[in-house]
């Protein structure tokens, strides 16, 4: 008989966040924001505010240690010349929140923008369907040259490795509630 293996803090942070994920998944396609440029553009500024939130992180000097491809996922710049491309007004939303930055805290906002690059994929096979693709229009839904699965587990990898105690887990997962939560707000904010 073998002894059941106990799920990594990844897995943990999955279970403890299905529920907010679900959710905004759910609403943000009711939202139809795939149905033409006009609806697209406000996706796009939803996904601006969000990211550009977190740049300060994949500048911080702890995280950068920790996760060595850090700069490379940032996706605001790809964003921004996304929203160039559209060519129409974004709405606009309020500035967001400055984003904790303490490790717990940052890894569990940045785990909520990891894992927008896994769902991309279905993601930017609506907005080709509309006009844009990884080249115009869509670059920050493009996967990673490596794979997004692969990409995805090398984040992961860092999370299951950190050294962090029950209480920094406890508040790596507060923090990815909050960021999907935050990203539900500027999603009701930008369609309203």
């Amino acid at each position: 008989m073998s002894t059941p293996v106990p799920p990594t803090r990844s897995q943990r942070l999955k279970t403890a966040t299905t529920d907010l994920h679900d959710r905004l998944d759910a609403r943000i396609m009711a939202l139809n924001p795939f149905a033409a440029p006009e609806r697209y553009v406000r996706f796009l500024r939803v996904q601006q505010a969000f990211h550009d939130a977190l740049a300060p992180l994949h500048a911080e000097p702890a995280l950068r240690a920790l996760i060595p491809d850090l700069a490379e996922r940032d996706r605001s710049a790809a964003i921004a010349a996304d929203l160039r491309d559209v060519a129409l007004p974004p709405p606009a939303l309020p500035d967001a929140d400055p984003v904790p930055a303490d490790l717990p805290a940052a890894l569990g906002w940045l785990y909520v923008a990891e894992g927008s690059s896994l769902g991309a994929a279905f993601l930017i096979k609506a907005a080709q369907r509309i006009g844009f693709d990884a080249d115009h229009g869509a670059r920050h839904l493009a996967g990673h040259p490596d794979g997004r699965a692969a990409h995805w587990r090398r984040f992961t990898a860092v999370i299951d490795a950190a050294a962090m105690t029950d209480a920094e887990e406890a508040r790596m997962i507060d923090a990815a509630r909050a960021a999907f939560a935050r990203f539900r707000a500027l999603t009701e904010a930008a369609f309203a």
